[in-house]
């Protein structure tokens, strides 16, 4: 087996998804082209900002069989995907990678990685020293009849705001997003507010799925997650994945806008705990 860093190209993007694709036992055809160009884009950013975090296995035939791609952001490393082949496994592939991955991590105090639910994954995650917090998924079609109306402007926002979100990571995860944001602008809209009750941001995606929300307040948090699931069309669908018990005011705005509540995998943490109000991002954590 053969570990090297994954290069910023389009073929190493490529080869870090079929890894993923054979790991969840998806066929290519389930892919649309745009969830596809978004990987390549999100793999190829990482690999760009943190070669030294970003790692692709192969077998003796070249045969990608393996990946991880990690990231350090000032205080905080993050794990955004782990993934081995099923024809690999049981063969320590998963464990080199863990380990070169985390060997990016020297110089951090804190580390997140949002895990599924997949057994063997939080096994491995345990024993590398983080500890598990179960996490729920939101779900369905929003009402608008059935949510309170936001109790103040929640803003739509840009590179403008930039420096104002690194500011707000910083104080809840003690790492800034710093490139990512630029990252997550392309692919998302982000809705922003910023008064005397605190500052926050949420990032939503074009499927209506919260990407990412941080807030220095509950009741900033609460403004942004109603204002982003009531600017989605009338009867279009709605997430809000991975939420910790810390993020019972989450649950509650999701419940009334009539949205589904349902378990979904671990945030895996070390030297931290959940950091509140926040939903992290599967990429960017």
């Amino acid at each position: 087996m053969l570990l090297r860093q994954v290069r910023d190209s389009r073929a190493d993007a490529e080869a870090v998804r079929q890894v993923v694709l054979a790991a969840r036992g998806e066929a290519d055809e389930e892919w649309s082209p745009p969830r596809t160009a978004r990987f390549h884009r999100r793999a190829r950013h990482l690999a760009g900002t943190d070669p030294g975090g970003c790692w692709l296995a192969e077998d003796a035939a070249g045969r990608p069989v393996g990946a991880a791609l990690a990231s350090r952001r000032e205080g905080l490393w993050g794990l955004s995907l782990l993934v081995v082949d099923p024809r690999a496994r049981g063969k320590g592939v998963g464990t080199a990678l863990l380990r070169r991955a985390m060997a990016h991590a020297r110089g951090t105090l804190r580390g997140m990685i949002c895990g599924s639910g997949d057994p063997l994954s939080a096994r491995v995650h345990r024993a590398a020293g983080f500890t598990l917090h179960p996490v729920m998924r939101l779900a369905g079609t929003v009402d608008p009849s059935r949510l309170t109306a936001p109790d103040g402007p929640a803003i739509e926002g840009g590179a403008a705001q930039i420096d104002l979100m690194n500011s707000v990571d910083r104080r809840l995860r003690g790492g800034a997003h710093g490139p990512d944001h630029a990252e997550l602008l392309l692919h998302c809209r982000v809705v922003v507010a910023d008064d005397l009750g605190g500052s926050g941001y949420c990032y939503l995606d074009d499927d209506g799925t919260v990407e990412l929300l941080a807030a220095t307040s509950r009741r900033i948090a609460v403004r942004l997650l109603a204002s982003a699931l009531l600017s989605r069309p009338p009867g279009a669908a709605a997430s809000v994945p991975r939420l910790t018990a810390e993020q019972e005011w989450a649950v509650d705005v999701g419940l009334a806008a009539g949205l589904a509540l349902a378990p979904g995998g671990y945030l895996c943490l070390r030297g931290m705990r959940p950091p509140a109000p926040y939903i992290p991002s599967a990429a960017f954590l």
